[in-house]
């Protein structure tokens, strides 16, 4: 028979245990993340930016299927799809978003209170999804995309690679927040690079089709594609173009040259969403995304197609070459 004394010392002792088995069952309670892309699930490019995310998350003890669960969206370009999406996800009410570029628009119009972490963003104090970059205010944060001054440099390139063009043509979406951004930035120094400038809208294939193949069908053209939805979603048929009308183009990611494109320059997109990571990891565990910073991208990288360059006829500069992070061949 267990004595009165023994009783009372295991009943303190098991006592004791329970605050640290309810902090162990705590600490690997399931949390919940919503994702909501802009681009489609089986894009290579996804796929890249998704490892990054990941691996972001499990360097900081997240593991999906132990205390972590992610609900992933692919919208495309389809911007019904995209708010039809957010509104589904909002359903599920996970303790974070995560959102790309076009897809923060829709995910803030479908909650005010769940913390939404964007992977890139054009402008986001002008497009009004932050108060100011240092204190955003709100239940929105995230890493910033390109600025509208790499518009300039993007110019600059085209013109170092393609000395002879005269025209050059901005693809823009012109229902993203960045389209006028891009395009103002470059029209400001066109003249300097004495070149004409125009705009190419490309809102679905069909005008994106149309506005190149005009455009391409004169000499000495040349193009600025910026980042966009489009930019991501219609990748591979802005390539063919180019290729087929023989226009020297400068892209905003390194996806765009591994499919054949001329040049690239831009900030590195898995180390955007792995940075991403963090501030999910951080907003997990009680921070607020108001007192979370905007932050600017801190890699960039230029990647340059030698393939598609001797396809143009083009030779490229060997100080490009020597710049490049990149050189495909």
């Amino acid at each position: 028979m267990m004595r009165r004394r023994d009783f009372i010392t295991l009943l303190g002792g098991a006592a004791a245990a329970w605050p640290l088995a309810a902090r162990a069952q705590q600490a690997e309670r399931m949390r919940r993340i919503g994702a909501l892309m802009n681009s489609a699930a089986d894009d290579p490019a996804s796929s890249l930016s998704i490892a990054a995310f990941s691996q972001g998350l499990q360097e900081r003890g997240w593991s999906v299927g132990r205390n972590l669960r992610i609900d992933w969206r692919w919208g495309g370009a389809d911007r019904d799809r995209l708010r039809t999406y957010a509104t589904e996800l909002v359903a599920l009410a996970p303790d974070v978003m995560l959102t790309v570029g076009p897809s923060v628009r829709p995910m803030q119009q479908a909650t005010h209170t769940i913390p939404i972490v964007f992977a890139g963003l054009n402008d986001p104090v002008g497009g009004g999804f932050v108060r100011s970059l240092a204190r955003p205010g709100g239940n929105i944060t995230g890493f910033a995309g390109s600025e509208y001054g790499f518009s300039i440099k993007w110019l600059e390139l085209l013109k170092q690679v393609a000395p002879r063009i005269a025209r050059v043509a901005v693809v823009r979406d012109p229902f993203g927040a960045g389209g006028p951004g891009y395009l103002g930035a470059v029209q400001g120094v066109a003249s300097s690079f004495r070149v004409e400038l125009s705009a190419i809208d490309a809102s679905d294939p069909a005008e994106i089709e149309t506005g190149i193949t005009a455009f391409g069908s004169a000499n000495d053209g040349g193009m600025i594609v910026p980042p966009s939805t489009a930019a991501v979603a219609h990748r591979d048929l802005i390539i063919s173009l180019a290729a087929r009308h023989r226009l020297p183009t400068v892209y905003p990611t390194r996806d765009h040259v591994a499919s054949g494109g001329l040049i690239s320059y831009g900030p590195e997109q898995t180390d955007i969403f792995r940075l991403a990571a963090g501030y999910v990891d951080r907003i997990l565990r009680g921070e607020k995304p108001a007192d979370l910073p905007v932050r600017a991208p801190t890699k960039y990288q230029m990647v340059i197609n030698l393939t598609t360059a001797k396809a143009l006829g083009l030779d490229v500069p060997p100080t490009l070459l020597t710049l490049a992070d990149e050189v495909i061949e």
